[in-house]
């Protein structure tokens, strides 16, 4: 899978000596399963994965991520005698019952019960989002189990499908037992300080459920306001955007929170326009407060949409929820909705973080990327930053407390401020990925809406912005990473453009039918490029002697043996040392960006004019280059799971451990369980851990930074 090269004259032609493999994970040897098991997350054993059991273990999973509900107080297929009028009719099961914390698992100590459905199949139209009323007929399992004498203390239940949500209350009066409607329920007692029922602590989210709350939030507006769109995604943004900044302001000045939701607000007439009153007059806080906004930018929700979402997001803890887990959901709904038309592909995750992986920037570096789209490797720069401090305190692993939480917001806010950049001639995706910094840091950031192709010239707005903010005439970016927009359709043919590159990779380049090499043709113009071709030259430009490049590229510009890719083959070595190149499989943009295309990220480093002129005198010696070709992605074609196997063909279990910080009787502790789950065929972490392995041995060549 890795390789390493003698770089000499000629990139494409350099000879390949192998290294090592990469080698499957010790942890992944903990067991196997067949084709259609799971591993359990309450009991730890396998299960068949059919029916409604998908949905069982990702509410299971949430319930210990987000809720603080120890595995211990849970169980699967739960009896409940159910009778009507005092005579006994059946004995019906929950799909997973809550009983009190640490006491036997029996009918008097039975605190929430939940009945999961299988997930509908997945179709391009989105669901509507159903009422409480429409869901009535469902319900009545729900109840019929919550409603029983003998669970005194079964007061919560939850109805899932994995896309509709409904929770109900019970209360118990001398009249008997009603069920009233809830927007959620609240977290354990042993994670709070107060009583049962008293959500006094917002929570943090777990990836699979945010992901489903955003995606239920822009459904409900594209399905029940009959939005488009794009439409029901900026509206919904600009809601998360008042949440955002309600947290912050209540951290930072001790403020009683706006965005909230009573029990039975989301439920009556009275309560969704008192919802939807709050949350305008935030709206108007935040547009006063971030330049991101304009008068024009109005929440145009009806109360009803407006009391929905607001109940969605509410008890969540944005600010403290992980920043991997925000940028997931943000990620799938910027996705689906932001797509471009002009060769615009958003990098893959794992692409991403490969590459921020191998670049691997530090506190002091500035790092831009000049086509940033949605942000991705701004938003994966941040997590790899995080995931340092957190190593060098010993945290690794663990959710942030809240001092920390508030230290670590407080260094990616000033480091967002002086040394993380993004431009892109997209104006909806500079406003996107701002908000996405937004919600990661507290803080918009620096993104720049302008042709990074044209710059210093150009008429979009963010150009004298970018000129003040970031002085690109003098090459100081540490580190550049992007994906640039690629396509022979999209070529640029503005010679105004072109005549910026002329002296580099814009020439004409024919082969020396004496010397067999290819040169630049004298006096020759080309009249169009492709953008992915330029932006190698402005990238290279852009950083100092000694920085680092990270770009996507199509495999052509790297293989194909025409004169013109072969020049600006020439044209990178005579410039940057090659410091490694990875292949991606078709499958890595297939799924994600909707794109059949093969790619590589290449990493370069700028050469130093000394070695520029080294290099021109014939005394640059032969450096190692590290190479890889990842096989294997995570996910097929279709965007279904690969996992590693075993000769006979079971899938391979490894085991992993979940961590969250508790709080009991106003002391944070940690909790901790180890749970067993399929190990995801996956090359791209292994080639970043080869990566370290390799320079470990072999220094980068030039100049130290």
């Amino acid at each position: 899978m890795t390789d390493d090269t003698d770089v000499g004259t000629e990139l494409a032609a350099a000879d390949i000596d192998e290294v090592d493999e990469v080698e499957a994970s010790s942890a992944a040897t903990a067991g196997s399963l067949a084709e259609d098991e799971v591993i359990d997350y309450i009991t730890d054993r396998p299960v068949k994965l059919r029916g409604n059991e998908e949905v069982r273990q990702r509410i299971a999973r949430a319930l210990f991520l987000e809720y603080g509900i120890s595995v211990d107080d849970m169980e699967r297929d739960f009896p409940i005698p159910v009778s009507i009028d005092g005579r006994r009719r059946s004995t019906k099961r929950a799909d997973i019952a809550v009983f009190a914390p640490g006491r036997e698992h029996t009918l008097g100590n039975l605190q929430r019960v939940v009945v999961c459905k299988p997930e509908p199949k997945s179709g391009r139209a989105v669901t509507k989002i159903r009422t409480h009323e429409q869901a009535q007929k469902d319900l009545e399992a729900l109840q019929d189990l919550l409603g029983q004498d003998q669970t005194p203390q079964a007061q919560y239940g939850m109805w899932t499908n994995g896309l509709d949500f409904f929770f109900l209350y019970r209360e118990s009066t001398r009249f008997g037992v009603s069920f009233e409607p809830r927007a959620d329920w609240p977290i354990a007692i042993d994670s709070v300080s107060g009583t049962f029922g008293t959500a006094v602590r917002l929570r943090r989210g777990e990836a699979a459920m945010l992901k489903t709350v955003f995606r239920r939030c822009h459904n409900y507006v594209h399905g029940n306001e009959g939005l488009p769109k794009d439409a029901a995604f900026w509206q919904f943004l600009y809601v998360i955007f008042a949440k955002v900044h309600d947290e912050r302001e209540s951290r930072r000045l001790g403020v009683p929170r706006r965005f909230y939701a009573l029990p039975q607000e989301p439920f009556t007439n009275d309560g969704r326009q008192a919802i939807h009153d709050r949350i305008l007059a935030l709206f108007a806080d935040v547009k006063r407060r971030y330049e991101t906004f304009t008068e024009r930018d109005e929440i145009t929700l009806s109360p009803r949409a407006l009391a929905f979402i607001v109940g969605e997001l509410s008890s969540y803890d944005l600010g403290g929820t992980d920043i991997d887990v925000k940028g997931i959901a943000y990620q799938e709904l910027v996705g689906d909705n932001l797509r471009g038309d002009r060769g615009q592909y958003f990098t893959p995750r794992g692409a991403v973080e490969l590459m921020v992986e191998i670049l691997d920037p530090q506190e002091g570096d500035i790092v831009f990327d000049p086509a940033c789209g949605t942000g991705g490797f701004l938003r994966a720069t941040l997590r790899h930053l995080l995931k340092k401090w957190q190593d060098e305190e010993g945290t690794a692993g663990l959710p942030d407390t809240e001092e920390q939480l508030e230290t670590h917001q407080e260094r990616l806010a000033a480091y967002v401020a002086d040394h993380l950049y993004g431009a892109d001639f997209d104006p909806f995706l500079v406003r996107a990925t701002r908000m996405s910094i937004m919600l990661l840091t507290g803080v918009t950031g620096n993104v720049f809406h302008m042709d990074s192709l044209a710059f210093p010239k150009g008429h979009l707005l963010g150009v004298d912005e970018a000129r003040r903010r970031l002085p690109l005439d003098k090459p100081v970016v540490d580190i550049l990473m992007t994906n640039p927009p690629f396509g022979t359709d999209i070529k640029i043919e503005d010679g105004e453009i072109l005549d910026q590159y002329r002296s580099g990779v814009a020439q004409p380049w024919s082969r020396n039918r004496e010397t067999g090499m290819v040169e630049a043709t004298p006096g020759g113009r080309v009249s169009a490029m492709s953008p992915e071709q330029l932006f190698i030259q402005r990238a290279v430009e852009w950083v100092r002697p000694g920085g680092k490049v990270g770009i996507v590229l199509p495999n052509g510009i790297l293989s194909n043996p025409g004169p013109s890719d072969e020049g600006i083959r020439r044209w990178i070595l005579d410039n940057c040392w090659i410091l490694a190149s990875v292949e991606l499989p078709v499958e890595t943009f297939v799924v994600e960006a909707e794109v059949n295309i093969l790619t590589s990220l290449l990493f370069l480093k700028k050469k130093t004019e000394r070695e520029r002129l080294a290099a021109d005198l014939g005394h640059q010696v032969d450096y190692p280059v590290f190479m890889a070709v990842a096989e294997k992605v995570g996910f097929d074609r279709r965007g279904n799971p690969v996992y590693k196997r075993r000769p006979d063909g079971e899938v391979i279990t490894e085991a992993t451990e979940e961590v969250e910080n508790v709080r009991r009787n106003g002391v944070e502790t940690i909790r901790r369980i180890v749970r067993r789950r399929k190990a995801v065929d996956n090359d791209l972490p292994e080639i970043a851990k080869a990566y370290r392995r390799f320079r470990e041995r072999h220094p980068e060549p030039g100049a130290p930074r």
